[in-house]
């Protein structure tokens, strides 16, 4: 029996979700793709693989894997790139963590010891590393890669974090949420591979003010 699902939010990959799903088949994990109901040319392109397509009723990245995670009923749920620069090969060792070492939550790390990205820039990496410091300072937060939504958890435990942030500031809601509520959370080794196709959907500026601002509430809002 299958105790994991893969969320995936695919707005506008209509060129890279089939291929991502194409590898996955060899796999045995459910998948919930999420999508907005008038994105035809990726709900066409992906009519012919095994995975359930939940609409999005809100708009944002975070609002996709709000309910995405809401909409899961395994036990566990990953958070899974439609671009294709998430390794599978690297869901084992994630889930071997939460099922045998009794995590709740598991955030991968490109920023490890044997880890790396094909496809992070300058702008990014600084950004991340500011962002990691501001959460391990004033969150005690012990991950090294917050900015990095490859992360598989336990279903329930999601559910009961009650997330709100529906842009990409979701990315450091999910951690600092699942710390203040007192899970178990640990890192696990990742490289990022290049996106198959189109376009990052980050804003490196916008996003990255975004993100400092809703990190800025999060602190205020536990003091």
């Amino acid at each position: 029996m299958n105790d994991l699902t893969l969320v995936i939010p695919a707005k506008n990959e209509k060129e890279s979700l089939p291929e991502v799903l194409e590898e996955l088949k060899k796999y045995p994990y459910d998948i919930n793709v999420v999508l907005e109901e008038n994105d035809k040319e990726t709900i066409n392109s992906i009519k012919n693989y095994n995975c359930r397509i939940i609409y999005q009723n809100g708009k944002g990245f975070g609002d996709a894997l709000i309910q995405g995670i809401n909409e899961t009923q395994t036990k566990f749920f990953c958070i899974f790139n439609a671009d294709g620069s998430f390794n599978p090969i690297e869901l084992e060792a994630m889930l071997k963590k939460v099922e045998e070492d009794s995590y709740d939550f598991v955030f991968a790390s490109r920023y490890e010891k044997d880890c790396g990205s094909d496809d992070d820039t300058v702008v990014t990496l600084v950004g991340n590393y500011i962002f990691t410091l501001i959460g391990k300072i004033f969150f005690k937060l012990k991950i090294s890669d917050i900015l990095y939504t490859f992360v598989l958890g336990r279903t329930e435990n999601a559910k009961q974090l009650n997330l709100k942030y529906k842009d990409f500031s979701f990315c450091v809601e999910l951690p600092v949420a699942a710390k203040r509520k007192g899970y178990k959370i640990t890192t696990s080794k990742s490289y990022e591979r290049s996106r198959i196709a189109g376009k990052k959907k980050v804003n490196a500026i916008r996003d990255g003010m975004l993100i400092l601002a809703s990190m800025v509430k999060l602190f205020f809002k536990s003091n």
